[in-house]
Order: structure tokens, then sequence, then C-alpha cells
């Protein structure tokens, strides 16, 4: 269900802002009126358009007569005296957005929220580039502001090998991109509602094609590219104009519905990883209840961390309705994943195309928990939280660690945390041992770690640090003069090899020389 506070937080992005109205934002919202000036409203509804509304006092009117709590009205209409009533919010429309744009935003919310739960999606773009098609003569290719292959036609007679590598790779390829950047394709796109035609290439494989912007308001959403060997005109040309206005249309309730999913499945994800007391119940519905889970904690490493986790949750949560196997939510700087995965390896390689999809500059750093149960979810988030803090300890390009692989390292982190934190003692054997090396360039404490590991075995501490047995029994009796280790008592031992681990760096070569 559509709260007004969801809808005046998605109506933002495309220049809506709120105007007048002490309404509570968690009112829910089941459904949509459109008026005009002419007559009076005979049907209510939750949101009204006011189409046409000369002030907001006409306005709020409309919304009084149709029992609305949301009124929208065209940006710069006259406010003059209106009245501020407590049980309707008025929300202002840019007025470079069609209210045809709107609507559609609106509709997508508010009467698609419950399809959007049970899994159904948007209408489907591929019919709507064959229907394109037919009308322009010539292929068609959808588009994303980021030159990624939305929808495509069917085949027709201007197939060029351009157009199949960007149908097969998803998205159009370096090269040509690079091409139409270099001819000022994007530039005239990102700045003009005119559709260009651009000239074939037959040394490079690509034909001849047309493009228009898909645009609402000042906002480029993407592009409709026709394969032709010359430039469309009359019919023909406008068909493509009126198609990219309506794949603008259908990319809004597109956006509309991804972004109720994603608002539906954050909560339930959020629900889980706080503990619920109905984690069965939230799981279930989140397509998880049978599932053994891992939780993956995702961080970004770059200068700009807000924008690139955003790209990020983007791309986790890309694919409508349940179609993915993961559920994600975005916590402070943290996105949250629920992956059914009984293995380790299936969570990298998760982790490995969801990096797949990004830019090669940007550095995405993982932690992966061990398996858990929908009840144990919370237990998990921590493991992931530990692993991920360990992940950027580590060097770039190291496989991100997963709990039940990696646990005693993080172990050992907890304890150098503690240390961190003035918990290690500042004097002491090894203290003395420390002060003593630094002092006579002597190797003592590496010595004593080393022989701890060996399980007290001088032999196999020489063949590490590559030192004769005897050297390894010389040192422990100089080591005795310096300060009481008290190695023969195994409380001591123990305590020692602990206090080593934990101040020890974790880039610590294993066995200096």
């Amino acid at each position: 269900m559509v709260t007004l506070d969801r809808l005046a937080d998605v109506l933002s992005g495309y220049g809506v802002r709120v105007r007048l109205g002490a309404v509570a934002r968690s009112i829910p919202l089941r459904s949509v009126v459109i008026h005009g000036p002419v007559t009076d409203p005979t049907e209510t509804g939750d949101v009204l358009l006011g189409i046409g509304a000369r002030s907001i006092a006409e306005v709020m009117a409309w919304a009084v007569s149709a029992r609305a709590t949301v009124a929208l009205i065209r940006g710069g209409e006259d406010t003059g005296d209106a009245p501020v009533l407590e049980d309707v919010a008025v929300l202002e429309v840019d007025p470079a957005v069609a209210w045809s744009e709107v609507a559609a935003v609106v509709y997508g919310l508010v009467l698609e929220g419950r399809e959007t739960e049970a899994g159904r999606g948007p209408t489907d773009l591929f019919a709507l580039a064959d229907s394109l098609a037919d009308a322009v003569g010539g292929a068609v290719t959808i588009e994303d502001h980021r030159s990624r292959v939305l929808a495509y036609s069917r085949p027709q007679s201007h197939l060029d090998p351009a157009r199949v590598e960007t149908i097969l790779g998803r998205q159009m390829p370096p090269w040509l991109h690079e091409l139409f950047d270099e001819c000022g394709v994007f530039a005239h796109v990102a700045a003009s509602e005119e559709p260009l035609f651009v000239a074939a290439q037959p040394e490079r494989g690509m034909a001849g094609r047309m493009v228009a912007a898909v645009r609402v308001g000042r906002q480029l959403l993407g592009s409709v590219w026709v394969s032709c060997p010359t430039p469309l005109r009359g019919d023909r040309r406008a068909a493509l104009v009126d198609g990219a206005h309506t794949v603008a249309l259908h990319l809004l309730r597109s956006r509309a519905s991804a972004d109720l999913e994603r608002h539906v499945e954050s909560e339930l994800v959020i629900a889980l990883l706080e503990g619920a007391a109905d984690a069965a119940t939230v799981a279930s519905r989140l397509g998880l209840a049978s599932a053994t889970i891992r939780v993956i904690a995702l961080r970004a490493r770059v200068h700009e961390p807000h924008t690139a986790l955003l790209l990020i949750f983007e791309r986790a949560t890309t694919g409508f309705g349940w179609s993915r196997p993961s559920r994600s939510a975005l916590i402070g700087d943290t996105i949250y994943t629920l992956l059914p995965a009984d293995h380790p390896t299936t969570a990298r390689r998760w982790i490995s195309e969801l990096r797949a999809g990004l830019n090669d500059q940007l550095t995405v750093l993982a932690g992966i928990s061990g398996v858990a149960q929908a009840t144990e979810v919370s237990l998990a988030r921590r493991e992931a939280e530990e692993c991920l803090a360990l992940h950027e300890t580590r060097p770039a390009g190291t496989p991100p660690p997963a709990y039940d692989e990696a646990w005693a390292d993080i172990v050992l982190q907890r304890l150098r945390t503690a240390g961190l934190a003035g918990r290690t003692p500042a004097r002491g054997p090894l203290a003395q041992l420390r002060h003593y090396d630094r002092t006579n360039s002597t190797q003592y404490v590496a010595t004593l770690r080393v022989w701890l590991q060996a399980q007290g075995d001088p032999t196999e501490a020489g063949e590490l640090l590559g030192v004769h047995e005897n050297t390894i029994r010389n040192r422990l009796r100089k080591m005795a003069e310096v300060t009481d280790l008290g190695l023969d008592e195994p409380r001591k031992r123990l305590a020692t090899l602990i206090e080593l681990a934990v101040t020890e760096s974790p880039g610590t070569a294993p066995y200096p020389q």
C-alpha cells in the first residue's frame, strides 16, 4: 500500500513538491480521480489530479468535493489566500512536466501497488517496440540513459552487425558508444527533442539509424533507435516522435513500479535484519521461506560513496517481481542482501555478477555470513558486517571473506579491535621483549611467535625461519634473560600467543627472518 510519504518522495524526482497541507505522511492512498474545470466531480478518490485548476483554493475545493487526501496542481498558479486544510495536502507540479506524465507515475504508484507485491510487471516494452517498428518501417531498439538495452523489435529488413552486437550484449558496445559520442549524438539527445539521423558507416558494420530522446520534463530517461537507410520523414518521423513520448510514459510507470517494489522489499529485508518476531512470515513474503540464507554486506570504495551505493543498490535490485534470487535493502552506508546459498561460492558468484554490471573504477567490498534460517538473519547480519570489515583490511582483488571460512580471522579481528581501544597490555613480558628488539635490532618477538605456532618444536620453528634449530634454542635462552615469559606454564603460553596474534597487524609476514 502506498502512503503520502512514498508518493511525495517518488514524485519529487519528477519536479513535484509539497506546497501546503498538514496531512499525516503515513496516510494510505488507494485510488485516483481526475477532475477538470468544467464539471463538478462525480467520482471520489484519495488522490486528485487538478487538471485545469486556476488556483490552489479551487483545487482544494475540488479535493473536498472528491473526498481526496492529496491534490496536485500545476506550479505557478495563483495561491491567493488559500486555506490550509488539515485533511488535504497540496502537491505542486513543475510546469515542464506534462500532466500525462504525472498521471502515469501517480497511477503506477497508487493503483499498481498491489500488483507489484503480487509480482506483476509493467506493460511490455517489447510489444511497444514491435508496434513502433511497424509504424516507422525499421527495426527499433529502446535503451535507457546508460545505453543499456531495455527492449527491441522483431527482426526487420535493416539488420546490421552493430545492432546485433548491441542486442546480444544487452548494451551498446564501447566502440559504437565512442563513435556516437565523437559524432555528437549523445550531446544532441541530451539537449534536443528533435530526432537525429546518423549516416551509415558500412566499414564499421553500422547501417543508418535515427535516434529520438525519451524525456520527462527536463530529465532524460533513455532513447529510441530506428534502423533506416535514410532519414525518416512525414508520418514515419511523427510516429517516432510520438513513440518516444509513449516510451517515456512506459518507463515512468516501470520506474514507479520498481521504486515501489524496492520500497516493499527493503522494509521486509530490514525487518529480518532487525530480528522480526514473525521472521518466518516475513521470509515467506520475500519468497525465502524454505531457503538457507546468507547475508551479504556491501560497501563502495570510491570518492563519492553515496552515489556509488545507489548505483550498486539499483544493480542489486534490477529485475521486476520476484525474478531475482536476492532481496536487498540500503541501510546507512551499507547494502544488505539476503541470498539463498548453501556454499560461499554461490555468494561470491553473485557478487562477481554484480560487479560486472558496474563501472570498472568502482570497487565493491563485501562480507558474507554463514548459512542461516529466517530466524537467524539478525545474527548473520553481524557476521556479514565483520567479514566486510575484514575485507576492507585486505589487498585489492582479494575474494570477499565468508564467515564459515574466515571465522578464525574474525576472532582475531575482534581482539585487534579491542586492542586498538587500549585494552592490550602496555607493560609485561612481551612489551619488554619488543623494547629489547627495537634497542638491539634482534628478532626475539618474531622467533617467539613462530616457536609458539610450531607448538614448541625448535626444529619446525627453525625450518620456518630458515635458521638452525640450535639458533632457536639459543634465542629462547636469551629471551629468558631479558624477561620472565613463563613458557613452561600452559596458560602463560596461551596468553602470550593470543597477545601476539592480537597485536600483530593483518599484513604481518607469517615467518620473518
